[in-house]
């Protein structure tokens, strides 16, 4: 499972709250509050470029679809919503039907054994690998 960001953040507080066992004190409490810390700087950086991600990768995914729904028709893609709807919820939504769609997409273009669309939806995957990245704390 991967959390959303609103569930990420609203599991903070509550460990922060909770109280620790008096065995589980030192070395284990720093290292809660150490794990806490990095997962709010993950937080905050997938706060700062999580909107802008996830419409630049439903766009792309979405034309690539669109490009070859021709040569593969089943995987032709919905309407694009507009004025798109710009919470992360329902940007990952839609995103989440788009990855299914770009799936289903591959999977067609590799029996088939075109090259060239193969090549295309591998760089796209490379792309939302890269544009997805966060930077663990310490790590540069």
């Amino acid at each position: 499972m991967n959390p959303s960001l609103a569930q990420l953040l609203a599991s903070i507080p509550a460990t922060l709250n909770t109280p620790l066992p008096p065995e589980a004190a030192g070395a284990f409490a720093a290292s809660r509050n150490g794990m806490v810390a990095t997962l709010m700087v993950l937080a905050a950086q997938e706060a700062e470029s999580g909107v802008a991600v996830r419409v630049w990768e439903n766009q792309a995914i979405f034309d690539l679809l669109q490009a070859a729904a021709t040569r593969y028709p089943a995987t032709m893609p919905p309407p694009a919503e507009t004025p798109p709807n710009l919470t992360l919820s329902q940007l990952d939504a839609v995103n989440a039907n788009l990855r299914r769609q770009l799936i289903v997409l591959h999977i067609a273009v590799e029996a088939a054994g075109d090259k060239p669309t193969d090549h295309e939806v591998l760089q796209l995957y490379r792309e939302m690998a890269r544009m997805r990245r966060l930077t663990m704390p310490g790590a540069g």
